[in-house]
């Protein structure tokens, strides 16, 4: 018999707490071994024919104390006397020879050691965390038979709720029997999984006395590792240990060879475990039992038996053999019909080789434990292939622990919280949907709140989506503190909570509060307005009293105790104490997307109503976030989960545009409180979400904006004509898109159509190209030392420019502050080339005024003149032909930047090393400067130094001491001669060297590089166009309608009414627009309608999808082979039933002709000599039916006690008996003549 044990415990391990020197020193200290130290003679040989001792170890392996004391002779071996406990000397990693790089761990401990001792060994020095689960698997110990589909069925649903759950693994640890089939399945999983699902834990426990090669595994200071070879065929009555367990325990009470010493221990370790608590993300439980039978002989039932009376459930799988099959043939009968005769006929069909060990008293004894087994019938369950709805073993296992539950309430009443605390802590929702949530009780949505805050701290969506399916309202579920206790426990390893702990670190310092302040919304907050923009306000503003928002809720720790009675109740609410957010499914998105838990993001962003602005912020986040994701991986995931946050939104936004066009675009500009007083709009810009903008929808919205008041569809000559020549606008030339302003009157006209934006632009264009034409007239023609008429234009149209950009930078709608919006001033490129040319412009004036530096002024003036015109760069981006390719310029010149640090390397060292050949001490720097870097730089196209191979020298071109400032010093040469000295061959070879890298290889490097910008931009042309379109129209948008220099008026009035009258300023124009209450929740209410059809026609497309099909069609091949196999298993058996009939007619038949030879021989028509044998000398065996299923075919028409089985009407299946052993009352001839058949006596 062996027993093998399941802990189930997370998928992350726990950091080891000691390394091997501090194990080595920890183990001998607290674990000891046993050994005898008296050795007394046995009556009995070893194996190996030499004396032995009482304990089974030769005389040789005793210590020597153990053999020099006489005064033991002859006494009876006593192990409480002859055996002492020392420190254990074996301990360590154990890795299998010639098994690949498998190495556990292992320990030999004593039978008394305390089972504290061993689990903290588990737990603090193995590094196993708490398991969640125990599994008691017992069964038989020697190799049996099971059926291929069985087997299959028991090795699936065991690594499934181990890998679902996580397991420890407890077996006997044995190489044979039950404890291989577990080691076998272990191994398959292992073979066939990956990394990510994590590792089953497989413990054994075994005798030490009974492993064979143990001598491997001694070392009194631990092996690390200890190669175990497993030898089977020399193990004799030993067992090797199985190479699938991951560790070992060796219980040793100073035997050998004696089995079953490690059954106290073992059992006092479940126990010790099982009353121990584990506390994990909310959950706290006591680690719950079951026990799986499975095969196994009078030692399984006597386990089966005293796990029954301890409480613990059971799961029985029936046709694995012995035991199993005996208890789960009798499973479904009341237990006064579980007679000792029943039992004996099932003894002998499934111990057909072992039946003749049991003895009558022991059939009874077998008998009354059975019979207790079966009436605890809430601890039993038996699974049967096929049978019950049940197709893993996994199910049964956990059915089981749910039946068993329900009634350990003191008041007989089902636990129904323990239930469902149970399946979320194994994570088994298809358990919660099959045996919790059912018709037998009624769940209150408020019920399962604590529970699912549990769901979503552990990271289960399959619970959280369950439970909304149930009815939790998330309106009722988040409020302030839960949102806290959400935050308070963050994954540790995500980016979010490195910047929250590092605003809470800040507080501290600014505070100087002697701990960590606790997490408050606020904090959150400011870690949201980083990750969305600062364009964005405080989604959680910091409250102005002291008082934070209360909320009487014991969240910190969901309390699971699973042998109480009640549980607490954790939403306790006060009523006027209760504090909900402003948007709780936002709330819940954002908590989801900051730790990347793609799936709880999905189930809670269906939910909202605010759609579309929620998948933008989450894209914006998780491309914010993914900046700072050191693993590729996860900043890989991230980023793929902003892409599809971005379809989403593109998703629905289409199914709106295309249902109302108006509704749709009045979407993207509504001002959205819940995400910081935004815009969709806003937040897709901010986030560079360039497919989102390039839609459709969105660009017709930008055109339309374009145009202002006009229409469409008026053409750009007619738009220049009018601007041009103004009073063509009355004569009908531009059309209006609305149809009230075709007859209005000729200001409003004038008004419309000097206010569109697309004339403001075009206006500004006129304006800025006459100010570069009359700038650059007067720096080539009217540059005078006193300025002209024409440079004090100059200087006024500078001056209009400069107060545009002041209103642009002190401009502050939103109330973001003078220093956020000089910070959003100067992130755009253009704004920081005007603020450039502006200060060279004023530099340069600066120096022209001054008559000493007139002509560097005309200089820095001409430098701003260069700067104003790539100004102008910004004016092409609304040309869809040019926008893109001033993209490609400008990232161009990040690639050349780049190229400058390589082409410096080969510059300045063929600049310095030709230098120092050529010429010698020279002193002044400039021509130093120029021959290092300036030639060198030159040389590269083309212009080569004449002197430098010596063939073209002329001393004329050059000055021998370094004397005249406009010649360079000459190269080495001979003073006699004036012929060079310096090797013309080697500056040859320096010189085509270099040639070779910067014109052949660097220069086409920088071409290739050229080259993949130019494609990456030009395959997404038509997007960054789109894209970059916007900035241009919203410039325009909120832009006066004068032009340069006649801005100045606008200028003037708005400063007159801010500072002179007092009046509030005049909001610009914005792409924003605040809505009425009931006119937002009407088209919010529209957005989520369309969003549920949205995500509809994606589960169809999803469908549709050829890959989506094959999968589909693949598991419908699994489900078919499934029933296919099913089928033929019913088939097989019902063959074997229809086989063993036949036999069972055949022999029948065969036992008649022998009566009918019988008689004729007594009637004197034959001899008993010719009479052939026709009886079969044993008969088949039969399976029994439950009267209920006896086929009609089985209704034999036999008496009970009939000696041929004659009679009629009756069930029973009669075995012949011989002549001779049955006692006649009156002959056979007698009864003959009067007609009957004779009976049999009992």
């Amino acid at each position: 018999m062996a027993t093998i044990t399941v802990f189930c415990f997370p998928f992350s391990v726990s950091p080891f707490l000691s390394s091997q020197e501090n194990l080595s020193s920890w183990i001998p200290e607290n674990i000891r071994k046993k050994e005898c130290t008296y050795f007394i003679e046995s009556s009995q040989i070893s194996d190996s024919g030499k004396i032995a001792c009482e304990c089974g170890y030769l005389k040789e392996q005793h210590v020597e104390e153990a053999i020099k004391p006489t005064m033991f002779q002859g006494k009876e071996w006593d192990p409480r006397r002859h055996v002492h406990e020392v420190p254990t000397d074996a301990f360590g990693d154990i890795s299998f020879t010639g098994l690949g790089q498998k190495v556990g761990k292992y320990v030999r401990v004593s039978s008394n050691t305390p089972p504290r001792v061993i689990y903290q060994l588990m737990t603090q020095h193995w590094g196993l965390d708490v398991p969640n689960l125990l599994i008691s698997v017992t069964g038989g110990a020697k190799n049996f038979n099971m059926k291929m589909r069985l087997k299959s069925i028991f090795r699936r649903g065991l690594v499934k709720v181990a890998q679902t759950t996580g397991a420890w693994i407890i077996t006997g640890g044995s190489h044979a029997g039950v404890m291989k089939q577990v080691g076998e399945a272990v191994r398959d999983f292992s073979l066939s999984s990956n990394y990510k699902e994590g590792k089953i834990v497989t413990i054994g426990i075994a005798t030490w006395g009974t492993v064979h090669n143990r001598n491997s595994l001694i070392c009194p200071m631990g092996s690390f590792p200890a190669e175990y070879v497993m030898d089977e065929e020399s193990q004799g009555n030993l067992s090797c240990l199985d190479n699938n367990h991951s560790h070992f325990i060796l219980v040793d009470d100073g035997t050998h060879g004696k089995y079953g010493v490690e059954i106290p221990l073992r059992t006092r370790l479940e126990k010790f475990i099982s009353e121990q608590t584990k506390v994990k993300e909310g959950v706290a439980i006591k680690i719950p039992i079951v026990c799986v039978v499975l095969e196994g002989g009078p030692g399984t039932l006597d386990t089966i038996y005293n796990a029954i009376t301890n409480g613990t459930p059971c799961v029985i799988v029936e046709g694995s053999g012995r035991v199993a099959d005996v208890i789960a043939q009798v499973a479904t009968l009341p237990s006064p019909q579980i007679s000792i005769s029943l039992i004996h006929k099932k003894l002998t069909t499934f111990f057909k080789d072992s039946y003749d060990q049991f003895t009558e008293s022991k059939i009874v004894e077998w008998t009354k434990k059975i019979q207790d087994i079966v009436r605890n019938r809430q601890l039993l369950t038996v699974f049967r292939e096929g049978k019950d709805g049940q197709q893993d073993v996994d199910v049964a296992i956990l059915q089981a622990m749910l039946k068993a539950s329900r009634y350990r309430d003191n008041f007989g009443h089902e636990n129904w919280d323990h239930q469902l605390r149970l399946a979320v802590a194994w994570n088994r929702v298809d358990i919660a949907r099959s045996e919790i949530f059912t018709d037998d009780h009624e769940w209150k949505p408020s019920d399962l709140h604590p529970m699912m805050a549990a769901a979503l701290v552990a990271n289960k969506p399959e619970f959280v989506k369950l439970f909304l399916e149930q009815g939790v309202l998330l309106k009722e579920f988040v409020t302030w503190d839960t949102l806290i206790y959400l935050y308070e426990n963050l994954v540790t390893s995500s980016i979010f909570h490195g910047k929250l702990q590092k605003v809470l670190l800040d507080e501290k310092e600014r505070s100087s509060f002697p701990k960590v302040p606790r997490v408050q919304l606020h904090h959150v907050s400011q870690v949201l307005r980083e990750l969305l923009g600062d364009f964005t306000q405080q989604l959680y503003p910091k409250p102005k009293n002291t008082e934070r928002h209360r909320l009487s809720i014991a969240v910190p720790h969901i309390k699971l105790n699973v042998q109480g009675v009640s549980l607490r109740s954790l939403y306790k609410r006060s009523p006027g104490r209760v504090t909900f957010t402003m948007d709780p499914v936002r709330d819940l998105l954002i908590w989801a997307v900051v730790q990347n838990h793609r799936e709880l993001a999905d189930i809670i962003w269906a939910q909202s109503q605010d759609c579309i602005a929620a998948a933008l912020a989450c894209s914006k986040m998780l491309k914010e976030l993914s900046k700072e994701e050191n693993d590729t991986d996860s900043k890989e995931e991230m980023l793929t989960l902003a892409e599809e946050y971005e379809h989403r939104a593109i998703g629905v936004f289409t199914e709106c545009y295309r249902k109302d066009e108006e509704r749709a675009q009045k979407l993207l500009i509504r001002v959205s409180d819940a995400w910081g007083k935004t815009t969709c709009l806003q937040l897709a810009l901010e986030a560079k979400n360039m497919k989102f903008v390039s839609h459709g929808g969105i660009q017709a919205f930008l055109t339309k904006v374009w145009w202002g008041k006009l229409s469409v569809d008026n053409g750009m000559c007619q738009v220049i004509m009018c601007m041009l020549f103004f009073p063509l606008l009355y004569t009908g030339l531009i059309t209006f898109r609305e149809k009230r302003l075709q007859p209005m009157t000729c200001l409003k006209r004038f008004q419309a159509f000097f206010t569109a934006p697309v004339v403001i632009f075009h206006l500004n264009i006129l304006s800025y190209f006459s100010f570069l034409w009359l700038f650059a007239y007067v720096l080539m023609v009217d540059f005078q030392p006193t300025p002209s008429w024409r440079e004090y234009i100059i200087y006024f149209w500078l001056f209009s420019l400069v107060c545009e950009e002041m209103r642009q930078l002190f401009n502050d709608p939103d109330g973001f502050g003078l220093v956020k919006m000089a910070s959003l001033y100067l992130n755009d490129f253009w704004n920081k080339l005007d603020v450039c040319a502006i200060l060279i412009f004023v530099t340069g004036l600066t120096c022209r005024w001054m008559s000493a530096t007139l002509y560097p002024g005309r200089i820095i003036l001409s430098l701003a003149f260069i700067i104003f015109c790539l100004r102008l760069m910004h004016i092409f981006t609304v040309s869809k032909t040019l926008g893109p390719k001033i993209i490609i310029v400008k990232r161009m010149m990040k690639d050349v930047f780049f190229f400058l640090f390589l082409l410096a390397v080969w510059v300045v060292s063929f600049g310095v090393a030709k230098q120092a050949i050529l010429i010698h001490n020279e002193q002044r720097v400039d021509w130093i400067f120029r021959g290092v870097v300036y030639h060198s730089y030159l040389t590269i196209f083309g212009q080569i130094p004449s002197y430098i191979d010596g063939v073209n020298f002329n001393p004329d071109q050059c000055s021998p001491n370094g004397t005249d400032p406009y010649k360079p010093k000459c190269p080495e040469n001979n003073e006699a001669n004036q012929e060079p000295i310096f090797p013309e061959w080697l500056t040859v070879i320096l010189l085509c060297l270099y040639l070779l890298f910067t014109n052949i290889l660097l220069l086409n490097l920088l071409i290739a590089m050229f080259n993949y910008t130019f494609q990456q931009v030009q395959e997404h042309t038509d997007q960054i166009w789109k894209f970059q379109r916007h900035d241009l129209i919203e410039e325009y948008h909120g832009r006066p309608p004068a032009p340069p220099p006649f801005i100045l008026l606008s200028h003037l009035q708005l400063f007159v009414k801010r500072y002179i009258l007092r009046r509030p300023a005049t909001l610009p124009k914005q792409l924003k627009k605040k809505l009425e209450k009931n006119e937002e929740a009407a088209l919010l209410s529209w957005e989520m309608y369309l969003k549920e059809n949205y995500l509809q026609n994606l589960q169809c497309q999803c469908k549709q999808n050829s890959q989506q099909k094959i999968q589909d069609i693949a598991e419908r091949v699994d489900t078919l082979a499934e029933m296919l196999d099913f089928d033929q298993v019913k088939r097989t058996g019902l063959m074997e039933q229809r086989l063993v009939h036949l036999e069972e007619q055949m022999f029948q038949s065969a036992k008649a002709l022998q009566w009918i030879v019988h008689s004729l021989s007594s009637s004197g028509l034959g001899s008993e000599e010719d009479v052939p044998f026709i009886v079969p000398s044993r008969a088949p065996e039969m399976k029994e039916y439950p009267a209920e299923e006896v086929p009609e075919s089985f209704h034999t028409l036999y008496h009970l006690s009939a000696r041929n089985l004659l009679y009629p009407n009756s069930t029973a299946v009669r075995f012949p008996v011989p002549d001779e052993k049955v006692p006649w009352e009156v002959g056979a001839s007698t009864l003959r003549k009067n007609g009957l058949v004779p009976c049999r006596k009992f």
